[in-house]
């Protein structure tokens, strides 16, 4: 089982190259950056942590930008989006990044994503949020064209292009995995639909055999459909003695533990606290 961190990369935090040369020095296997474009002032979509939403939110980087100058520090360290908000951004455009740090930094990229939380976020985007996952299919679905590709086109609903030309490719074939956040109720769909892997959240020891059922029910319709097994990367993962010994019996490919948004010496007192768990 590997391990990775997540980080807010803020502007008055430990800066990226910095954290993933630090990372990769202590054995994690990879580094993660979550994505806001901007927080809307007046809001009613209620923070899924509970409370006030922490300030982080607002100062965060652009995931790409943060996370090629993470790739760009190191050798061996997997980068990847935690989760990219692809509902909120031009898929072509998007393409175009995600090929480009996959390229850059040597077949290193993971790209996760997911459909967001925050309505009034989305709605600057011009994004409904009630055909929100539709749009999310369509846009990687057409990603995967422009990807793999020589001439790639692509007909939807929300999502349409003619005959395009679109380099460079990705270096990891046939693309970079696309790891499908959440925990809802049709996310093992939308893996199977056009997803690469799974990123569940929220699993402890008090769900850990609910999570199984589930994780064992999705390995089973991806048998059926003729699929390989669907690798599985925990988001916010537990550190208890009980919850690594459940994620070894559930299967679990990578725990991914977050760490502060705060200046150096605070981060790297946390890392030095998790990296025992590198060798459990």
């Amino acid at each position: 089982m590997d391990h990775g961190i997540m980080m807010f990369p803020t502007d008055d935090a430990i800066d990226p190259a910095s954290l993933a040369q630090e990372v990769e020095d202590r054995g994690f296997d990879s580094l993660w950056f979550p994505e806001h474009s901007h927080i809307p002032v007046a809001r009613t979509s209620p923070y899924p942590g509970g409370g006030d939403l922490p300030r982080m939110y607002v100062h965060t980087y652009d995931p790409f930008v943060g996370l090629m100058a993470a790739a760009g520090a190191t050798t061996t360290l997997k980068v990847g989006t935690g989760i990219c908000l692809v509902i909120q951004r031009d898929t072509i455009h998007t393409a175009k990044e995600v090929a480009s740090l996959d390229r850059l930094s040597g077949g290193r990229f993971l790209f996760g994503i997911g459909a967001g939380w925050n309505r009034e976020e989305m709605a600057d985007h011009g994004t409904d949020p009630k055909t929100r996952m539709r749009l999310m299919a369509e846009q990687v679905k057409a990603m995967k064209e422009l990807w793999t590709q020589d001439e790639a086109e692509f007909h939807g609903e929300f999502v349409d292009f003619s005959r395009s030309w679109s380099w460079p490719k990705p270096v990891t074939a046939p693309h970079p995995p696309v790891l499908i956040g959440g925990m809802g109720p049709g996310v093992e769909d939308r893996i199977l639909d056009y997803g690469d892997e799974w990123m569940p959240q929220r699993v402890g020891p008090d769900n850990i055999d609910e999570f199984a059922q589930r994780a064992d029910t999705l390995q089973q319709r991806a048998a059926d459909a003729g699929r390989g097994r669907i690798p599985m990367s925990l988001f916010g993962g537990e550190t208890s003695k009980e919850a690594i010994e459940g994620y070894h019996r559930v299967g679990m490919d990578r725990v991914i533990y977050g760490v502060s948004s705060s200046d150096r010496d605070t981060v790297l007192k946390e890392l030095d606290e998790l990296a025992p768990l590198v060798r459990s």
